[in-house]
C-alpha cells in the first residue's frame, strides 16, 4: 500500500499527540505507586470502562475475526463469545466486592483472603507466571498480528516488521513508564474513537466493494446459509454439538482467560481498581461488556465477510482483513487507517505493559524481595518491569506463527482454575492450596494430554474433550487439596469478610461470628441481574447482525428483547441506588 507525505503526517501526528498526553500525566504518575498503578482510584466509570474496551480492542483482534470466519462462518466467533456470561458475573457479582477490597493488584487478594506461607507463595508465584509468561505470551500475539498488518502495508518482511513494532512498542513503553496508568486510560479515550471510526468506515468500504450487503448475503448463500448463520450447525464439521456444548456450558466459568477471567481480574480487576467507587466499578464494567460484545463486532465481522469473496483462497485468512484496507479503502483515509492500527495496537500494549509491571513490582519485587522502599524507588522500579516485558515479548513474537493458535493455548492451560477463582469469594472453605493446585493441575492435565495422549486442540473434537477432562480433573485435584488441608483462619476468613462483605450461604458461618457487620442480602437479585445481562448483550448482538444481513423485522425483535432485559436490570439497580451515579 503506497503512503503519502499526508499519510505519513498524519501517523506522525497521532504518535505526537500519545507523547504530549503522556508527558502532560507524569507529574500525577510520579506521586506514588497508587497513583502510577491505579490513578489515585479517581477515574469515572466511563473512562475506566472505555479504557477496558480499548484495550480488548487489539490490532490482532479483528485479524483474528477473519480469520474466525473465514474458515467457520460468523458463528466461528464462539470461541470469543461464549465469554459473555462470565463477563457478566464479574459486572453484577464481582465487581463491587473487588473495589471494597482496596487491593493494588488482583493478585494481592491472595494475602488478603488466605494467610500464611501458602498464600504468600501463591500470590509471588502468580505474580511472575501471569505478569512475566501469560503476559509476555499475549503481548506476544499482539505484537505478530501488527507485524502481519506492517508486513503487508509496508512489503516489509516478518523481521523488518518486527523491528517497527520495537520502535511502536518503544515509544508505547516511554509512555506508559512516563505517565503510569492516567496516561494509558486517557491514550486509550483517545485511540478508541479514532480506531472504532475507522473500523466502521473500513467496513462501509468492504460492503460496497462487494456490491451491497444484499449482494454479500447473497454471495454468501442468502439468510439461509450456515455461514451466515449466527448458531453453528450440530453436525458441523468445525464445530460439532459436543464443541458447541463446551464453548456455551464449561469454559467461560472454569477457563481463566485474559479479559475474561472467571471472577474478574487481570486489567478489568485494574480498571475497578481505578474507579471512583464500587458504583463507578459497577458501571465501568457494565459499559465495557455491552461495548465489546454487543456494539463493536459487527464492522470486524462485516470486513471478514466481504473478505471471503473478496479472497476466497487465501494462505493465510488473518491478512484478508488487511488486504480489503489495502485495496479497497480510499487513499485518502490510508494514512487514518494505519493510525487506527497503531492505536489498536498501543492501547493493549500499553495496558498490559502497566499491568504486568504492577505484577512484578507490588507483588513480587515490593513483597520479596524491597520492603518498605519510598514510593519513588517503585515507581522506577515499575518503569524497568516495563522495558523488561517490552523485550521479553518481542522475543516471544518472532516465534510465534498464529493468533488464534496462541488463543487457543491460554483456554487449554487455565481449564478448570476459573470455578476457584468464583468460589473464592462466595465459599469460605476455599483455601491458598485450592487454588495453587487448581493452576497447578490445569497446566500438567493440559500438557499431558496434548503431548501424551496426542490431542490436538484444533480438532474440534478433540479439543472439547481437552477442554472437558483437564477441566474434570483439576476439579477433582482441587476439591481433594481444599479437604485434605486446613481451612484459613477464622481471624483471616473475619479479616476478609469485614472488608469485603461477600453475602451468600457459602459465608453463613462466618457471618455469625460478625454480628455488627451490615449484612447483604443481594446474591438473588446479582445472579437475577446477570441472567439479564446476558440476554441483553446476546440479543443485542443478534439483533443488529439481522439488521445488517439485511432481516430488519428479526432484527428489530431481538432488539425489542435486549431492550426489555436492560429495562429489568435499570430497574433493579434504580432500586438499588446503583443505575446513576452523581459527579
Amino acid at each position: 500500500m503506497k503512503l503519502t507525505l499526508t499519510d505519513w503526517s498524519v501517523i506522525a501526528a497521532y504518535f505526537l499527540f500519545n507523547l504530549a498526553i503522556g508527558f502532560y500525566y507524569k507529574r500525577r504518575a510520579g506521586a506514588s505507586v497508587g497513583d502510577f498503578f491505579l490513578s489515585g482510584r479517581n477515574v469515572p466509570w466511563w473512562l475506566a470502562g472505555t479504557s477496558m474496551v480499548a484495550t480488548t480492542f487489539a490490532a490482532d483482534t479483528p485479524l483474528v475475526v477473519t480469520g474466525l470466519v473465514a474458515k467457520n462462518g460468523i458463528a466461528g466467533n464462539w470461541l470469543w463469545w461464549n465469554m459473555v456470561a462470565s463477563g457478566m458475573l464479574t459486572v453484577f457479582l464481582f465487581a463491587r466486592l473487588w473495589r471494597r477490597s482496596g487491593v493494588t493488584t488482583d493478585i494481592e487478594l491472595a494475602e488478603l483472603r488466605y494467610a500464611g506461607r501458602p498464600a504468600a507463595f501463591l500470590r509471588g508465584f502468580r505474580a511472575v507466571y501471569l505478569g512475566v509468561i501469560m503476559n509476555c505470551i499475549v503481548l506476544g500475539w499482539v505484537n505478530l498480528a501488527m507485524v502481519k498488518i506492517l508486513s503487508l502495508v509496508l512489503g516489509v518482511s516478518k523481521a523488518e516488521a518486527l523491528w517497527i513494532v520495537v520502535g511502536i512498542i518503544a515509544i508505547t513503553s516511554f509512555i506508559s513508564t512516563l505517565s503510569g496508568l492516567w496516561g494509558v486510560l486517557v491514550t486509550d479515550l483517545f485511540q478508541f474513537f479514532i480506531k472504532m471510526g475507522m473500523v466502521i468506515v473500513l467496513g462501509v468500504a468492504a460492503v460496497r466493494a462487494v456490491g451491497g450487503a444484499e449482494a454479500m448475503t447473497a454471495k454468501l448463500g442468502g439468510s439461509g446459509s450456515p455461514f451466515l448463520s449466527f448458531v453453528p450447525d450440530l453436525d458441523s464439521v468445525w464445530m460439532p454439538a459436543v464443541t458447541f456444548a463446551v464453548y456455551i456450558a464449561v469454559i467461560w466459568w472454569s477457563t481463566w482467560y485474559p479479559g475474561a477471567e472467571p471472577g474478574g481480574g487481570g486489567y478489568v480487576a485494574q480498571r475497578m481498581f481505578s474507579a471512583k467507587d464500587e458504583r463507578h466499578s459497577l458501571l465501568a464494567t457494565l459499559w465495557f461488556n455491552v461495548a465489546h460484545y454487543a456494539l463493536r463486532p459487527w464492522p470486524w465481522i462485516v470486513v471478514a465477510l466481504a473478505s471471503v469473496i473478496l479472497y476466497p483462497n487465501l494462505k493465510d485468512p488473518e491478512t484478508g482483513y488487511i488486504l480489503v484496507m489495502i485495496n479497497y479503502l480510499p487513499a485518502s483515509l490510508r494514512g487514518l487507517m494505519v493510525a487506527a492500527f497503531a492505536a489498536a495496537y498501543m492501547s493493549t500494549v500499553g495496558t498490559q505493559l502497566n499491568w504486568g509491571a504492577s505484577y512484578l513490582v507490588n507483588d513480587f519485587y515490593g513483597r520479596f524481595i524491597r520492603k518498605g522502599a519510598p514510593d519513588r524507588h517503585y515507581v522506577r522500579a515499575s518503569q524497568v518491569a516495563t522495558v523488561l516485558l517490552t523485550v521479553i515479548s518481542a522475543v516471544v513474537t518472532w516465534y510465534m506463527d498464529s493468533v488464534a493458535g496462541a488463543w487457543k493455548l491460554l483456554i487449554a492451560t487455565g481449564a478448570g482454575a476459573g470455578t476457584v477463582l468464583i468460589l473464592r469469594w462466595y465459599w469460605w472453605r476455599i483455601n491458598a492450596w485450592s487454588e495453587v493446585s487448581s493452576m497447578a493441575a490445569a497446566a500438567l492435565v493440559s500438557v499431558v494430554l496434548q503431548t501424551v495422549f496426542h490431542l490436538n486442540s484444533d480438532d474440534p473434537t478433540q479439543f472439547a474433550w481437552l477442554i472437558m477432562i483437564t477441566v474434570g480433573l483439576t476439579t477433582l485435584s482441587w476439591i481433594a487439596a481444599t479437604f485434605l488441608t486446613a481451612p484459613e483462619s477464622d481471624a483471616t476468613l473475619l479479616r476478609f469478610y469485614r472488608k469485603v462483605r461477600p453475602s451468600g450461604p457459602g459465608w453463613a458461618r462466618i457471618r455469625a461470628l460478625a454480628p455488627n457487620v451490615p449484612i447483604t442480602h443481594d446474591l438473588a437479585w446479582n445472579l437475577l441481574d446477570w441472567l439479564c445481562g446476558c440476554v441483553m448483550i446476546y440479543a443485542a448482538l443478534f439483533g443488529i447482525g439481522k439488521i445488517v444481513l439485511q432481516e430488519p423485522v428479526t432484527g428489530i425483535v431481538f432488539l425489542l428483547v435486549a431492550v426489555a432485559a436492560g429495562g429489568v436490570i435499570y430497574w433493579d439497580l434504580s432500586r438499588r441506588g446503583w443505575a446513576s451515579v452523581m459527579e
